[in-house]
């Protein structure tokens, strides 16, 4: 890919960087042929991103050519929004608080470079925002209230930069652009490469360690190039051809943004945003499954004004689910009144909503596995050892999971899988794993996850290396029909 880093004048950028054109902003603008190259990586390090100024034009024809600027049109909207630095402070309070807290001034300023800054013990927030704000140069003003709050992010002109500063971001540049390089290299012994995003350090993942070695095993068998990434690489999403999300989803979330700016990009995306917002929320589904007449257990969507009656409607015991809820977090069984009222007061402080539904007690529930349009794999997932749910959070070490049985999807019962592929086509045409309950020979659909469960030595103990196989075909499938302009299906 071609590296261009555009200024007003040369003169505002004097260093060479290897592989990197140093370009006036006018040129950029004028000249017929930066309007013909393709494969283009444009770093915008103009005096101004006002509207309609030449640093705003040269991001603006930057994306009408096909180029990737930095930063972007919507980073330059994303620096004007005040909604957007509330849910910055929001996202990175922790991080913030930790990283500021010994500032003893009311106010601090912090420069970033390509992500760095040049004290270390504010790397990891520089590079998080960095991530969140993509520009090449930024500075971010904070204020301390009770705590530290950001106040403000601009980009910085390229002869904005303290002389003092210079010699490390020349330093910084030539490390981001000699990191692309090299990992240019790399790829171009694979077809397409493709971005599958984890968490190491979580305790609940949808994929095991051995999981994700099988499925980049997969793709290399299918002369693509698969590369464990995390939430800190979100500025290289550009650099692939599809993104494969194996870390547990929420709509504010930094998955949910990772979905969408790689489908912006024009990756190929499982799990999509779509299907993030549509699965991570329970009142969505007990709606969506209701309104085309899939059976699920009794349900009433209760707020502050209707918990009475609608669990009247129920009885006890039920069950209440915060609508985001994952890995059975924010999912109570209630027997009383009294834990009712109690539960609701928890589950009101974080949403308007809370989803009841009448209590149906099984030794186990079916996983259907749903992969563009098809089953993938069943699997029995028996209760956690004296719990009534397949997870027992309050336990440590052995027992917290109950245990679970894969068998071939044509052993499974007929009405469970047919129910599990109906549900989820309501989603779309992704990878899901729905959960259904089977009791007095019916099926009830609990919910459809977006990101279901992959481990090695449990959802693939039928199919073994051919699970694996199979999604990453679909990958494949779909980016090849993506670069032909055919639709992925």
């Amino acid at each position: 890919m071609r590296i261009l880093i555009i200024a007003d004048s040369q003169k505002d950028w004097p260093f060479r960087i290897p592989d990197a054109e140093i370009i006036d902003a006018w040129s950029y603008l004028t000249q017929p042929h930066f309007s013909e190259m393709r494969g283009v990586k444009l770093f915008n390090l103009c005096r101004s991103y006002r509207y309609q100024t030449v640093g705003y034009y040269v991001s603006l024809l930057a994306e009408a050519r096909g180029h990737k600027p930095l930063p972007s049109i919507s980073t330059l909207q994303d620096l004007r929004s005040q909604a957007m630095m509330r849910s910055v402070s929001e996202e990175l309070e922790d991080l913030i608080q930790n990283s500021l807290g010994p500032i003893q001034s009311e106010r601090f300023t912090l420069s970033i470079y390509f992500g760095r800054n040049l004290a270390k013990r504010y790397e990891r927030l520089s590079l998080h925002l960095f991530n969140l704000f993509q520009s090449p140069l930024l500075r971010v003003q904070f204020k301390r209230y009770k705590k530290w709050q950001i106040r403000g992010v601009a980009t910085i002109a390229a002869n904005d930069v303290p002389e003092g500063h210079w010699p490390f971001v020349v330093e910084v540049a030539r490390q981001y652009f000699e990191g692309r390089r090299g990992a240019q290299k790399k790829r171009a012994r694979a077809r397409y490469d493709l971005a599958i995003l984890h968490d190491p350090e979580a305790q609940d993942s949808p994929s095991n360690a051995e999981a994700l070695k099988r499925f980049v095993k997969a793709a290399e068998s299918l002369e693509m190039r698969a590369e464990l990434i995390t939430r800190d690489d979100y500025a290289r999403i550009a650099e692939f051809d599809g993104l494969f999300i194996r870390e547990t989803t929420a709509v504010n979330h930094h998955t949910y943004r990772f979905a969408s700016r790689a489908l912006a990009e024009g990756l190929i995306v499982i799990d999509d945003p779509q299907s993030i917002v549509r699965c991570t929320n329970k009142v969505y589904l007990a709606e969506l499954l209701s309104r085309h007449d899939i059976s699920i257990p009794k349900t009433v969507v209760l707020h502050r004004e209707n918990s009475v009656n609608g669990i009247a409607e129920l009885g006890f015991p039920c069950i209440l689910k915060r609508p985001d809820s994952s890995f059975s977090r924010g999912v109570v069984k209630v027997c009383s009144e009294s834990e009712l009222q109690a539960q609701l007061a928890v589950l009101f402080e974080d949403s308007d909503l809370v989803v009841a539904q009448e209590f149906v007690p099984t030794t186990f529930d079916w996983r259907i596995g749903i992969l563009n349009r098809k089953p993938l794999f069943a699997c029995k997932y028996f209760m956690a050892d004296d719990h009534w749910q397949i997870i027992r959070h309050e336990v440590n070490g052995d027992g917290r999971y109950g245990k679970s049985e894969t068998i071939p999807v044509e052993l499974a019962p007929r009405r469970a899988v047919s129910a599990a592929l109906k549900a989820a086509n309501l989603i779309g045409d992704g990878l899901y794993g729905v959960d259904v309950k089977e009791s007095n020979k019916k099926f009830y659909i609990i919910e459809v996850n977006d990101n279901p469960n992959i481990d090695a030595g449990g959802e693939d103990a039928v199919l073994r290396e051919e699970l694996y196989n199979r999604i990453m075909e679909l990958f494949l499938d779909r980016i090849e029909r993506s670069k032909s302009g055919l639709v992925a299906s």
